[in-house]
């Protein structure tokens, strides 16, 4: 039986993207592939949110892009963390373990 795909938590998108591209540049379908393997097939990110979460944080100097050649040769605009987009995940990290502390102690058992 096939796992159920999951809609991504309200904010939780920016911090998953700044993640996955600290590993290094990838281009929009490599980052929404990238989230899919790494959650075991449980997140999945549409175009419709991807991109414009990506021009949004291009927007905001987190992340800067650049026009490249993809795996099959296609133009692609690969994607990259800045300094402040270094800072911006440490702080989304934070904030994100803060969260699902309180969630977890919220969860347990009376």
């Amino acid at each position: 039986m096939a796992t159920p795909k999951t809609e991504l938590l309200q904010g939780t998108l920016d911090l998953l993207i700044l993640k996955t591209l600290a590993a290094g540049p990838l281009h929009g379908y490599a980052i929404a592939q990238r989230i899919q393997k790494r959650s075991e097939e449980v997140l999945v990110v549409e175009e419709g949110s991807l991109y414009p979460a990506l021009y949004r944080m291009e927007a905001k100097g987190w992340i800067r892009a650049d026009w490249g050649k993809s795996e099959n040769n296609r133009r692609a605009k690969y994607y990259e963390l800045t300094r402040v987009g270094r800072r911006r995940l440490e702080e989304e990290t934070a904030l994100w373990d803060r969260i699902r502390r309180a969630i977890s102690l919220v969860l347990q058992p009376a």
